[in-house]
Protein backbone atom coordinates (compact mmCIF):
# COMPACT_ATOMS: atom_id res chain seq x y z
CA UNK A 1 0.00 0.00 0.00
CA UNK A 2 2.94 2.38 0.53
CA UNK A 3 3.33 3.00 -3.18
CA UNK A 4 -0.37 3.86 -3.45
CA UNK A 5 -0.10 6.24 -0.51
CA UNK A 6 2.81 7.97 -2.25
CA UNK A 7 0.86 8.25 -5.48
CA UNK A 8 -2.22 9.48 -3.60
CA UNK A 9 -0.13 12.14 -1.85
CA UNK A 10 1.11 13.42 -5.21
CA UNK A 11 -2.47 13.54 -6.50
CA UNK A 12 -3.63 15.52 -3.46
CA UNK A 13 -0.80 17.98 -4.03
CA UNK A 14 -2.00 18.61 -7.59
CA UNK A 15 -5.60 18.90 -6.40
CA UNK A 16 -4.52 21.58 -3.92
CA UNK A 17 -2.56 23.36 -6.62
CA UNK A 18 -5.57 23.49 -8.94
CA UNK A 19 -7.82 24.50 -6.04
CA UNK A 20 -5.70 27.62 -5.51
CA UNK A 21 -6.98 28.92 -8.86
CA UNK A 22 -10.36 30.53 -8.24
CA UNK A 23 -12.48 33.54 -9.07
CA UNK A 24 -13.10 33.98 -5.34
CA UNK A 25 -10.98 33.94 -2.21
CA UNK A 26 -13.43 31.76 -0.27
CA UNK A 27 -14.34 28.36 -1.65
CA UNK A 28 -13.48 27.56 -5.26
CA UNK A 29 -15.21 29.03 -8.29
CA UNK A 30 -14.05 28.31 -11.85
CA UNK A 31 -16.92 28.94 -14.24
CA UNK A 32 -16.69 28.24 -17.94
CA UNK A 33 -14.60 30.75 -19.87
CA UNK A 34 -13.56 32.85 -16.85
CA UNK A 35 -9.91 33.92 -16.35
CA UNK A 36 -9.59 31.38 -13.52
CA UNK A 37 -11.03 28.67 -15.75
CA UNK A 38 -8.45 29.47 -18.42
CA UNK A 39 -5.62 29.50 -15.89
CA UNK A 40 -6.72 26.10 -14.58
CA UNK A 41 -6.93 24.81 -18.13
CA UNK A 42 -3.35 25.87 -18.81
CA UNK A 43 -2.11 24.12 -15.66
CA UNK A 44 -3.86 20.85 -16.56
CA UNK A 45 -2.40 21.00 -20.06
CA UNK A 46 1.07 21.53 -18.59
CA UNK A 47 0.65 18.40 -16.48
CA UNK A 48 -0.40 16.42 -19.54
CA UNK A 49 2.55 17.71 -21.56
CA UNK A 50 4.95 16.84 -18.74
CA UNK A 51 3.89 13.20 -19.18
CA UNK A 52 4.56 13.36 -22.90
CA UNK A 53 0.91 13.31 -24.00
CA UNK A 54 -0.17 14.83 -27.29
CA UNK A 55 -2.22 17.75 -26.01
CA UNK A 56 -4.68 20.27 -27.33
CA UNK A 57 -7.56 22.45 -26.20
CA UNK A 58 -10.62 21.75 -28.32
CA UNK A 59 -13.17 24.25 -29.60
CA UNK A 60 -15.41 24.09 -26.51
CA UNK A 61 -12.39 24.55 -24.20
CA UNK A 62 -11.84 20.98 -23.00
CA UNK A 63 -8.21 19.99 -22.44
CA UNK A 64 -7.34 16.73 -24.18
CA UNK A 65 -4.21 14.61 -23.84
CA UNK A 66 -3.57 11.48 -25.90
CA UNK A 67 -1.24 8.52 -25.34
CA UNK A 68 -1.19 6.64 -28.61
CA UNK A 69 -1.10 2.90 -29.08
CA UNK A 70 1.46 1.55 -31.56
CA UNK A 71 -1.55 0.08 -33.36
CA UNK A 72 -2.78 3.05 -35.36
CA UNK A 73 -6.21 1.60 -36.10
CA UNK A 74 -6.83 0.85 -32.41
CA UNK A 75 -9.88 2.29 -30.72
CA UNK A 76 -9.78 4.94 -28.00
CA UNK A 77 -10.43 4.51 -24.28
CA UNK A 78 -11.29 7.81 -22.60
CA UNK A 79 -10.56 8.66 -18.97
CA UNK A 80 -12.21 11.93 -18.03
CA UNK A 81 -13.95 14.29 -15.66
CA UNK A 82 -14.66 18.03 -15.56
CA UNK A 83 -12.55 21.03 -14.56
CA UNK A 84 -15.30 23.62 -14.07
CA UNK A 85 -17.00 24.12 -10.70
CA UNK A 86 -20.19 25.36 -9.13
CA UNK A 87 -19.98 28.63 -7.22
CA UNK A 88 -18.24 28.22 -3.84
CA UNK A 89 -17.29 24.63 -4.61
CA UNK A 90 -15.04 22.05 -3.02
CA UNK A 91 -11.79 20.94 -4.63
CA UNK A 92 -12.51 17.29 -5.48
CA UNK A 93 -15.66 17.34 -7.63
CA UNK A 94 -14.26 16.89 -11.15
CA UNK A 95 -10.52 17.48 -10.65
CA UNK A 96 -10.18 14.19 -8.73
CA UNK A 97 -11.00 12.18 -11.85
CA UNK A 98 -8.74 14.23 -14.11
CA UNK A 99 -5.69 14.08 -11.85
CA UNK A 100 -6.16 10.40 -11.02
CA UNK A 101 -6.34 9.83 -14.78
CA UNK A 102 -2.95 11.53 -15.11
CA UNK A 103 -1.54 9.12 -12.53
CA UNK A 104 -3.00 6.03 -14.25
CA UNK A 105 -1.53 7.02 -17.60
CA UNK A 106 1.83 7.76 -15.97
CA UNK A 107 1.95 4.15 -14.72
CA UNK A 108 1.44 2.85 -18.25
CA UNK A 109 4.13 5.13 -19.62
CA UNK A 110 6.62 4.05 -16.96
CA UNK A 111 5.88 0.36 -17.54
CA UNK A 112 6.71 0.77 -21.25
CA UNK A 113 3.99 -1.77 -21.96
CA UNK A 114 2.55 -1.37 -25.47
CA UNK A 115 -1.14 -0.53 -25.28
CA UNK A 116 -3.71 -2.31 -27.46
CA UNK A 117 -5.80 0.89 -27.49
CA UNK A 118 -5.27 4.64 -27.44
CA UNK A 119 -5.91 6.46 -24.16
CA UNK A 120 -7.32 9.98 -24.20
CA UNK A 121 -7.48 11.93 -20.96
CA UNK A 122 -10.06 14.73 -21.12
CA UNK A 123 -10.67 17.59 -18.72
CA UNK A 124 -14.16 18.58 -19.81
CA UNK A 125 -14.80 22.32 -19.96
CA UNK A 126 -18.31 22.60 -18.55
CA UNK A 127 -20.24 19.86 -16.80
CA UNK A 128 -21.90 21.96 -14.11
CA UNK A 129 -23.69 24.38 -16.43
CA UNK A 130 -23.35 27.35 -14.07
CA UNK A 131 -22.77 30.13 -16.59
CA UNK A 132 -25.25 29.18 -19.33
CA UNK A 133 -27.58 26.92 -17.32
CA UNK A 134 -26.98 23.96 -19.59
CA UNK A 135 -24.85 21.01 -18.57
CA UNK A 136 -22.35 18.72 -20.34
CA UNK A 137 -21.07 21.25 -22.89
CA UNK A 138 -17.65 19.59 -23.14
CA UNK A 139 -18.80 15.98 -23.20
CA UNK A 140 -21.61 16.66 -25.68
CA UNK A 141 -19.05 17.99 -28.14
CA UNK A 142 -16.87 14.88 -27.70
CA UNK A 143 -19.95 12.64 -28.06
CA UNK A 144 -21.09 14.44 -31.20
CA UNK A 145 -24.41 15.51 -29.66
CA UNK A 146 -23.81 19.23 -29.10
CA UNK A 147 -26.86 21.30 -30.06
CA UNK A 148 -25.66 24.31 -32.04
CA UNK A 149 -28.78 26.22 -30.99
CA UNK A 150 -27.01 26.60 -27.63
CA UNK A 151 -24.50 28.94 -29.26
CA UNK A 152 -27.07 31.75 -29.00
CA UNK A 153 -27.65 31.13 -25.29
CA UNK A 154 -26.65 34.12 -23.14
CA UNK A 155 -25.23 34.38 -19.64
CA UNK A 156 -26.37 36.88 -16.99
CA UNK A 157 -24.29 39.64 -18.60
CA UNK A 158 -25.80 39.08 -22.05
CA UNK A 159 -22.69 37.40 -23.48
CA UNK A 160 -23.51 34.50 -25.79
CA UNK A 161 -21.92 31.06 -25.66
CA UNK A 162 -20.65 31.68 -29.18
CA UNK A 163 -18.91 34.88 -28.00
CA UNK A 164 -17.23 33.03 -25.12
CA UNK A 165 -15.98 30.22 -27.36
CA UNK A 166 -14.49 32.72 -29.80
CA UNK A 167 -12.94 34.75 -26.96
CA UNK A 168 -11.17 31.54 -25.85
CA UNK A 169 -9.79 31.15 -29.38
CA UNK A 170 -12.25 28.50 -30.57
CA UNK A 171 -13.71 28.28 -34.06
CA UNK A 172 -17.40 27.40 -33.77
CA UNK A 173 -17.25 25.93 -37.25
CA UNK A 174 -15.01 23.16 -35.87
CA UNK A 175 -17.35 21.93 -33.13
CA UNK A 176 -18.59 18.95 -35.13
CA UNK A 177 -15.08 17.77 -35.98
CA UNK A 178 -14.11 17.55 -32.29
CA UNK A 179 -16.23 14.43 -31.72
CA UNK A 180 -14.77 10.95 -31.35
CA UNK A 181 -16.67 8.86 -33.86
CA UNK A 182 -18.80 6.02 -32.43
CA UNK A 183 -16.77 3.33 -34.18
CA UNK A 184 -13.55 4.69 -32.64
CA UNK A 185 -14.68 4.37 -29.02
CA UNK A 186 -13.52 1.49 -26.83
CA UNK A 187 -15.03 2.88 -23.63
CA UNK A 188 -15.19 5.62 -21.03
CA UNK A 189 -14.06 5.61 -17.38
CA UNK A 190 -14.60 8.28 -14.75
CA UNK A 191 -13.47 8.37 -11.13
CA UNK A 192 -15.58 10.72 -9.00
CA UNK A 193 -16.41 11.43 -5.39
CA UNK A 194 -19.72 9.87 -4.38
CA UNK A 195 -21.33 13.22 -3.41
CA UNK A 196 -23.53 11.24 -1.04
CA UNK A 197 -23.24 9.61 2.41
CA UNK A 198 -23.56 5.88 1.64
CA UNK A 199 -19.86 5.02 1.50
CA UNK A 200 -19.08 7.28 4.44
CA UNK A 201 -21.71 5.60 6.59
CA UNK A 202 -20.57 2.13 5.55
CA UNK A 203 -16.88 3.02 6.06
CA UNK A 204 -16.07 1.62 2.60
CA UNK A 205 -13.67 3.55 0.34
CA UNK A 206 -15.08 2.86 -3.14
CA UNK A 207 -18.18 1.75 -5.04
CA UNK A 208 -19.10 0.81 -8.58
CA UNK A 209 -21.81 2.88 -10.24
CA UNK A 210 -24.58 0.92 -11.94
CA UNK A 211 -26.80 3.77 -13.20
CA UNK A 212 -26.94 7.54 -13.47
CA UNK A 213 -30.34 8.94 -12.56
CA UNK A 214 -32.47 10.78 -15.09
CA UNK A 215 -33.23 14.42 -14.36
CA UNK A 216 -35.82 17.04 -15.18
CA UNK A 217 -35.26 20.69 -14.33
CA UNK A 218 -38.18 23.09 -14.39
CA UNK A 219 -38.75 26.81 -13.90
CA UNK A 220 -42.15 27.68 -12.43
CA UNK A 221 -43.60 31.18 -12.24
CA UNK A 222 -46.44 31.92 -9.84
CA UNK A 223 -48.07 35.24 -10.74
CA UNK A 224 -50.68 36.75 -8.44
CA UNK A 225 -51.28 40.38 -7.52
CA UNK A 226 -48.94 42.57 -5.53
CA UNK A 227 -50.69 44.68 -2.93
CA UNK A 228 -50.36 46.65 0.28
CA UNK A 229 -49.63 44.37 3.24
CA UNK A 230 -51.78 46.45 5.53
CA UNK A 231 -54.91 47.05 3.45
CA UNK A 232 -55.77 43.90 1.48
CA UNK A 233 -57.85 41.43 3.56
CA UNK A 234 -56.33 37.97 3.90
CA UNK A 235 -59.19 36.20 2.14
CA UNK A 236 -58.95 38.54 -0.88
CA UNK A 237 -55.23 38.17 -1.57
CA UNK A 238 -53.55 36.62 -4.59
CA UNK A 239 -50.28 35.86 -2.81
CA UNK A 240 -47.81 34.26 -5.22
CA UNK A 241 -45.39 33.34 -2.45
CA UNK A 242 -48.02 31.45 -0.47
CA UNK A 243 -48.89 29.45 -3.59
CA UNK A 244 -45.20 28.74 -4.23
CA UNK A 245 -44.70 27.76 -0.58
CA UNK A 246 -47.51 25.21 -0.75
CA UNK A 247 -45.92 23.81 -3.87
CA UNK A 248 -42.52 23.50 -2.19
CA UNK A 249 -44.03 21.49 0.65
CA UNK A 250 -45.92 19.27 -1.80
CA UNK A 251 -42.65 18.55 -3.63
CA UNK A 252 -41.07 17.42 -0.36
CA UNK A 253 -44.12 15.31 0.53
CA UNK A 254 -44.31 13.57 -2.85
CA UNK A 255 -40.62 12.67 -2.97
CA UNK A 256 -40.58 11.70 0.69
CA UNK A 257 -43.32 9.13 0.14
CA UNK A 258 -41.77 7.62 -3.00
CA UNK A 259 -38.70 5.39 -3.06
CA UNK A 260 -36.17 5.91 -5.83
CA UNK A 261 -37.09 9.57 -6.28
CA UNK A 262 -35.58 12.85 -5.08
CA UNK A 263 -37.01 16.30 -5.70
CA UNK A 264 -35.68 19.72 -4.75
CA UNK A 265 -36.75 23.34 -4.96
CA UNK A 266 -33.41 25.11 -4.78
CA UNK A 267 -34.30 28.71 -5.67
CA UNK A 268 -37.16 31.07 -4.89
CA UNK A 269 -37.05 34.53 -6.44
CA UNK A 270 -39.61 37.01 -5.12
CA UNK A 271 -40.02 39.91 -7.54
CA UNK A 272 -39.90 43.39 -6.00
CA UNK A 273 -39.70 41.88 -2.52
CA UNK A 274 -40.48 44.13 0.43
CA UNK A 275 -41.70 43.51 3.96
CA UNK A 276 -44.88 45.54 3.42
CA UNK A 277 -45.81 44.20 -0.03
CA UNK A 278 -47.87 41.09 -0.79
CA UNK A 279 -45.71 39.05 -3.18
CA UNK A 280 -47.13 39.32 -6.68
CA UNK A 281 -44.66 37.18 -8.59
CA UNK A 282 -42.41 34.30 -7.56
CA UNK A 283 -40.14 32.15 -9.71
CA UNK A 284 -38.93 28.84 -8.33
CA UNK A 285 -36.79 26.01 -9.61
CA UNK A 286 -37.61 22.31 -9.50
CA UNK A 287 -35.11 19.47 -9.85
CA UNK A 288 -36.46 15.90 -9.87
CA UNK A 289 -34.36 12.75 -10.35
CA UNK A 290 -34.75 8.99 -10.57
CA UNK A 291 -33.08 6.13 -12.42
CA UNK A 292 -36.58 4.75 -13.10
CA UNK A 293 -38.07 6.58 -16.09
CA UNK A 294 -41.63 5.53 -15.20
CA UNK A 295 -41.32 6.98 -11.69
CA UNK A 296 -39.66 10.15 -13.00
CA UNK A 297 -42.32 10.76 -15.66
CA UNK A 298 -45.20 10.13 -13.24
CA UNK A 299 -43.72 12.43 -10.59
CA UNK A 300 -43.16 15.16 -13.18
CA UNK A 301 -46.81 15.05 -14.23
CA UNK A 302 -48.09 14.94 -10.65
CA UNK A 303 -46.05 18.00 -9.74
CA UNK A 304 -47.16 19.92 -12.82
CA UNK A 305 -50.80 19.11 -12.06
CA UNK A 306 -50.33 20.09 -8.40
CA UNK A 307 -48.86 23.47 -9.33
CA UNK A 308 -51.89 24.21 -11.51
CA UNK A 309 -54.34 23.14 -8.80
CA UNK A 310 -52.60 25.26 -6.16
CA UNK A 311 -52.64 28.23 -8.51
CA UNK A 312 -56.36 27.90 -9.19
CA UNK A 313 -57.14 27.60 -5.49
CA UNK A 314 -55.40 30.94 -4.83
CA UNK A 315 -56.33 32.74 -8.09
CA UNK A 316 -52.66 32.72 -9.04
CA UNK A 317 -51.56 31.95 -12.60
CA UNK A 318 -48.85 29.33 -13.06
CA UNK A 319 -46.34 29.08 -15.90
CA UNK A 320 -44.45 25.80 -16.12
CA UNK A 321 -41.29 25.69 -18.23
CA UNK A 322 -39.17 22.57 -18.73
CA UNK A 323 -35.57 23.81 -18.80
CA UNK A 324 -33.62 20.59 -19.17
CA UNK A 325 -34.13 16.84 -19.13
CA UNK A 326 -31.84 13.85 -19.39
CA UNK A 327 -32.83 10.22 -19.44
CA UNK A 328 -31.46 7.77 -16.91
CA UNK A 329 -28.36 5.92 -18.04
CA UNK A 330 -27.21 2.39 -17.27
CA UNK A 331 -23.46 1.88 -17.06
CA UNK A 332 -22.06 -0.81 -19.33
CA UNK A 333 -22.54 -4.29 -17.84
CA UNK A 334 -19.19 -5.68 -18.96
CA UNK A 335 -17.11 -2.71 -17.76
CA UNK A 336 -19.12 -2.51 -14.54
CA UNK A 337 -18.50 -6.19 -13.79
CA UNK A 338 -14.83 -5.71 -14.58
CA UNK A 339 -14.70 -2.81 -12.13
CA UNK A 340 -16.56 -4.80 -9.47
CA UNK A 341 -14.04 -7.64 -9.87
CA UNK A 342 -11.18 -5.16 -9.47
CA UNK A 343 -12.74 -3.90 -6.24
CA UNK A 344 -13.16 -7.42 -4.86
CA UNK A 345 -9.64 -8.50 -5.84
CA UNK A 346 -8.26 -5.38 -4.16
CA UNK A 347 -9.81 -6.60 -0.92
CA UNK A 348 -12.82 -4.28 -0.60
CA UNK A 349 -16.53 -4.98 -0.31
CA UNK A 350 -18.34 -4.49 -3.60
CA UNK A 351 -20.96 -1.77 -3.20
CA UNK A 352 -23.15 -0.94 -6.20
CA UNK A 353 -24.70 2.53 -6.25
CA UNK A 354 -26.98 4.60 -8.44
CA UNK A 355 -25.63 8.10 -9.00
CA UNK A 356 -28.24 10.70 -8.20
CA UNK A 357 -25.91 13.36 -9.58
CA UNK A 358 -25.44 13.79 -13.31
CA UNK A 359 -22.06 13.18 -14.90
CA UNK A 360 -20.38 13.56 -18.28
CA UNK A 361 -20.95 9.85 -18.81
CA UNK A 362 -24.60 10.68 -19.64
CA UNK A 363 -23.95 12.06 -23.16
CA UNK A 364 -20.97 9.75 -23.66
CA UNK A 365 -23.19 6.70 -22.99
CA UNK A 366 -24.97 7.40 -26.28
CA UNK A 367 -21.83 6.51 -28.24
CA UNK A 368 -19.68 4.35 -25.94
CA UNK A 369 -19.82 1.91 -23.02
CA UNK A 370 -19.21 3.75 -19.74
CA UNK A 371 -17.98 2.83 -16.24
CA UNK A 372 -17.75 4.91 -13.08
CA UNK A 373 -15.91 4.45 -9.79
CA UNK A 374 -17.12 6.35 -6.73
CA UNK A 375 -14.73 7.39 -3.96
CA UNK A 376 -15.89 8.03 -0.42
CA UNK A 377 -16.05 11.67 0.65
CA UNK A 378 -16.44 13.16 4.11
CA UNK A 379 -20.07 12.85 5.26
CA UNK A 380 -21.11 12.82 1.60
CA UNK A 381 -20.62 16.59 1.42
CA UNK A 382 -20.14 18.06 -2.06
CA UNK A 383 -20.64 21.37 -3.88
CA UNK A 384 -19.27 22.86 -0.68
CA UNK A 385 -15.81 23.99 0.49
CA UNK A 386 -16.02 21.22 3.15
CA UNK A 387 -15.68 18.57 0.43
CA UNK A 388 -12.92 16.19 1.52
CA UNK A 389 -11.37 12.84 0.55
CA UNK A 390 -9.06 10.90 2.86
CA UNK A 391 -5.59 9.93 1.65
CA UNK A 392 -6.23 6.23 2.36
CA UNK A 393 -9.47 6.26 0.37
CA UNK A 394 -7.67 7.85 -2.55
CA UNK A 395 -4.99 5.17 -2.34
CA UNK A 396 -7.67 2.47 -2.34
CA UNK A 397 -9.27 3.99 -5.42
CA UNK A 398 -5.90 4.02 -7.18
CA UNK A 399 -5.37 0.33 -6.42
CA UNK A 400 -8.81 -0.53 -7.81
CA UNK A 401 -8.32 1.65 -10.89
CA UNK A 402 -4.94 0.02 -11.57
CA UNK A 403 -6.53 -3.43 -11.43
CA UNK A 404 -9.38 -2.30 -13.66
CA UNK A 405 -7.06 -0.91 -16.33
CA UNK A 406 -4.85 -4.01 -16.27
CA UNK A 407 -7.92 -6.19 -16.79
CA UNK A 408 -9.07 -3.95 -19.62
CA UNK A 409 -5.78 -4.48 -21.46
CA UNK A 410 -6.20 -8.25 -21.39
CA UNK A 411 -9.76 -8.27 -22.81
Amino acid sequence: MNVYIQRASAILSKIDQLASISETTTGITRTFGSPSFLEGSRLIRQWMEALGLQTRVDTIGSVRGRWASPTKEARTFVIASHMDTVVNAGKFDGPLGIIMGLDLIEQFIQSEQPLPFHIELIAFSDEEGVRFHTTYLGSKVVAGSFDEALLDKKDASGTSLSDVIQAMGGDIGCLVSEAIQPQDWLGYFEIHIEQGPVLYNKAIPVAVVTDIAGQKRVEIMFRGMAGHAGTVPMQMRQDALCAASEFVLYVEQLAGNQSNLVATVGTLIVANAASNVIPGEVICSLDIRSNDEVILTKAYQLLQDASSQLGRARSVSVEWKLIQETASVACDARLTNLLATAIAESGYDVVRLVSGAGHDGVPISQVAPIAMLFVRCFEGISHNPLEQVELTDLAAALEVADQFMKKLITL
